[in-house]
C-alpha cells in the first residue's frame, strides 16, 4: 500500500536519483529539480547520489552535462549501469575476453578499468545502450550467443526519454532483437537488480532501508527500491503516467508529480 506523501519521506537519508526524465530532459532542467538538489545539499541529515541506467555515457560526461546546466557535482556522486556491469565482469570474469556492443565512451571506460575487450572468441558477450550499433555488431554478438557464450546486458530500459515526449531506442529493445534471434534472454544489470543496491551500499555506506530510489520508470527505478528493501518513489516527469501505474505489478512507495513537489514534503 502506498504511503501518504508527507509520511513517505520519513527515514530517508539517501536519495538515489535517476537522471533522464527525473532531473532533466535532454539539456533542460525539469522544473523544481535543481531546487530539490539544493534542499538536499543544505540538509545535514540527507544526501543524494545519481544513478542512471544509461550506460551509453560515463560519469565524467554527466559531470560535464550537469556543469553546463549550472550544477557542479563530484564524479564520485554519479554511478551508471555500466559501472555495475563492469564490477560484475571484474569479479566473475577476471582477465576474461569480453565482446561489448557499446559506445566508444563505454569501451574506453572499461578498458581503463582493466576489462579485456575483444571482437573474436569472447568468454562473455555484453549488450549495452549502443548508439553506434551496426548490423555487423549485433549479428556477430548473436553468432557467439548461439554457440553458448553467456549473454549479459548493462540494463533493461527499452526507451530513453527525450524532450517533448519523444524517446530513442535503448538497450532493452536491442536485447529483444537478440533474444528473438537466439532464443537467449540476457542477464540484466543496473536497475532494478540487487547488484545495484549492493554497489550503492558499498559506495555510500547507507543501508537499503535508509535509501529511496527516485525515478520516472516503475520497472527500473521504483522496482529497485521496493524489491530490495528500500523505498521506491515515482515521479511523473518522464516515461510513466498514472495509466502505467494502473497496469503495473510494481507499486511505488509514493507518487509525486516531480522532484519539485517532493521537495515540499521534506
Amino acid at each position: 500500500m502506498m504511503l501518504p506523501k508527507e509520511e513517505a519521506l520519513k527515514g530517508v537519508k539517501m536519495f538515489v536519483l535517476d537522471m533522464d526524465g527525473t532531473v532533466y530532459l535532454s539539456d533542460t532542467w525539469i522544473e523544481g529539480s535543481k531546487d530539490f538538489l539544493q534542499r538536499i545539499e543544505d540538509d545535514p541529515e540527507r544526501n543524494y547520489i545519481f544513478f542512471t541506467n544509461n550506460a551509453s555515457k560515463v560519469p565524467s560526461i554527466y559531470v560535464e552535462k550537469l556543469h553546463n546546466l549550472g550544477w557542479d557535482v563530484d564524479e564520485s556522486r554519479i554511478v551508471t549501469a555500466g559501472d555495475v556491469t563492469a564490477e560484475f565482469l571484474k569479479e566473475n570474469y577476471p582477465n576474461g575476453r569480453v565482446l561489448l556492443n557499446g559506445t566508444p565512451l563505454l569501451e574506453e571506460n572499461w578498458k581503463e578499468k582493466g576489462i579485456n575487450l575483444v571482437r573474436e572468441d569472447p568468454d562473455v558477450c555484453v549488450q549495452s545502450f549502443d548508439t553506434t550499433m551496426t548490423y555487423e555488431k549485433i549479428d556477430t554478438l548473436c553468432a557467439y550467443v548461439r554457440k553458448g557464450v553467456p549473454l549479459i546486458a548493462t540494463h533493461m530500459d527499452t526507451n530513453c526519454p527525450l524532450k517533448d515526449g519523444e524517446f530513442m531506442v535503448d538497450c532493452g529493445a536491442m536485447c529483444s532483437m537478440i533474444t528473438d534471434s537466439t532464443g537467449v534472454t540476457p542477464r540484466f544489470f543496473g536497475k532494478p537488480w540487487k547488484e545495484t543496491v549492493e554497489m550503492l551500499t558499498a559506495i555510500t555506506g547507507y543501508q537499503p532501508e535508509e535509501m529511496a530510489f527516485v525515478g520516472d520508470r516503475l520497472y527500473t527505478d521504483v522496482a529497485t527500491g521496493v524489491n530490495n528493501g528500500a523505498k521506491g518513489f515515482l515521479v511523473l516527469t518522464g516515461e510513466a503516467d498514472m495509466q502505467t501505474v494502473a497496469e503495473s505489478d510494481v507499486e511505488p512507495t509514493c507518487i509525486y508529480e516531480s522532484l519539485g513537489e517532493m521537495m515540499k514534503y521534506l
